[in-house]
């Protein structure tokens, strides 16, 4: 068996961008992956584009070979551009082996741990009613871990402006009367998606009484470990750091210095499955759970169950398709796919990833560029989204 051809198709799924892949083989067994990066997929095009000619003629069973040769076989290796293009093409050819050998994908990495694989529902909300209003209601339709997505800077009239210190005033007093209002059996946590500081982050933690969050993820950005570990020594909840890691490499000084207490892996930004898999072992030498990172489509869900369902160490996997803000799922364009029941994915036997992608319609409709948001303070000052 050799790889015949590779296609790209960037698309826009509801209010959003995904960008999927296709590699076809001499046998015409063929296999999608999709890359991670949302909102630049045209780079990440790009560089599918270079490594086309190295892959075709390969024998793609060779996954392993091949992901070395596309990480290590170039001068300047490495970067999320290029690790989402390896990400996608280690997705799609693992995706061929397991229909090659009529095997789920689970079963090349270890065989199945798990009979599902349990998530946790995002909340994005704006004021506090919103907050308690799908909070409860997700309650109520079995989910037991919430992971909120605090926006209310949407509730202005500018929505373009962010005050750290007016957000973790108002955000705290929020996460207190939800905590009192569903107890203590709900598993809470927040994503402040980097938009605070290390003092800001501190005073956030010291308003809430102790047990009204079970963690935190991601309050400050991630680029030097340094910080985070400071950041470590001064509040005593568990981090869940790592989403927008593109090697294992950049997981190492989180695990092996005890930083992080959640893995946020991400399949389709972290080097695919053969990546993905490596960062699992070393976050269980540590005794560190993945709460893998899946805020895009059914391709990188897929190959997150299947790595979930192969791994120890597994906490929960997001979903974002929780409300009616976020369709990253749509059926027109993936018309078969895992299908939620409850608040968990059932762990299937189909051979391979078990998603198709009509790639018809994913041919025909035009692309359109996404951009994410700006925030700025009230000086004029660009924070982060």
């Amino acid at each position: 068996m050799k790889i015949k051809d590779i296609k790209a198709f960037p698309i826009n799924v509801g209010s959003g961008s995904q960008l999927v892949i296709k590699i076809e083989t001499d046998t015409g067994i063929y296999g999608w992956g999709a890359s991670g990066i949302s909102g630049r997929e045209l780079a990440v095009v790009g560089a599918i584009k270079h490594f086309k000619p190295l892959l075709i003629g390969k024998n793609p069973m060779q996954i392993e070979a091949i992901w070395q040769d596309l990480y290590r076989g170039q001068y300047f290796e490495g970067g999320r551009v290029l690790t989402a293009a390896i990400s996608a093409i280690d997705i799609a050819l693992y995706d061929i082996k397991g229909k090659a050998l009529g095997v789920p994908v689970y079963e090349l990495l270890g065989g199945k741990q798990r009979d599902f694989v349990e998530c946790f529902a995002s909340v994005r909300f704006s004021s506090l009613e919103e907050l308690l209003r799908l909070s409860k209601g997700l309650i109520k339709e079995g989910w037991t871990m919430l992971r909120l997505a605090p926006a209310e800077f949407e509730a202005q009239e500018n929505q373009s402006i962010f005050e750290p210190r007016e957000s973790i005033s108002i955000i705290a007093e929020w996460l207190i009367a939800l905590r009192k209002e569903v107890g203590t059996k709900i598993t809470i946590g927040i994503d402040y998606h980097s938009r605070l500081n290390q003092a800001e982050t501190y005073s956030f933690m010291k308003r809430m009484p102790e047990g009204t969050i079970d963690f935190i993820e991601e309050p400050i950005r991630d680029e030097n470990p340094g910080a985070y570990q400071n950041l470590r020594k001064l509040i005593d909840v568990p981090f869940a750091i790592g989403e927008e890691f593109s090697s294992k490499w950049q997981f190492l000084p989180f695990i092996e210095q005890d930083i992080t207490q959640y893995a946020r892996v991400d399949v389709c930004n972290v080097g695919g499955l053969t990546e993905a898999k490596k960062v699992a072992s070393l976050a269980e030498a540590h005794y560190i759970d993945l709460m893998p990172h899946n805020p895009l489509g059914p391709i990188c869900t897929a190959a997150t169950i299947h790595l979930a369902a192969a791994c120890s160490n597994f906490s929960w996997l997001e979903e974002v398709n929780t409300g009616a803000h976020v369709i990253t799922n749509d059926p027109k364009f993936y018309p078969v796919q895992h299908k939620l029941q409850g608040s968990r994915y059932p762990v299937i036997d189909t051979p391979g990833l078990g998603v198709e992608v009509d790639e018809e319609y994913a041919a025909k409709n035009e692309f359109k560029l996404v951009e994410i948001p700006r925030l700025y303070k009230n000086d004029g000052s660009l924070t982060n989204w």
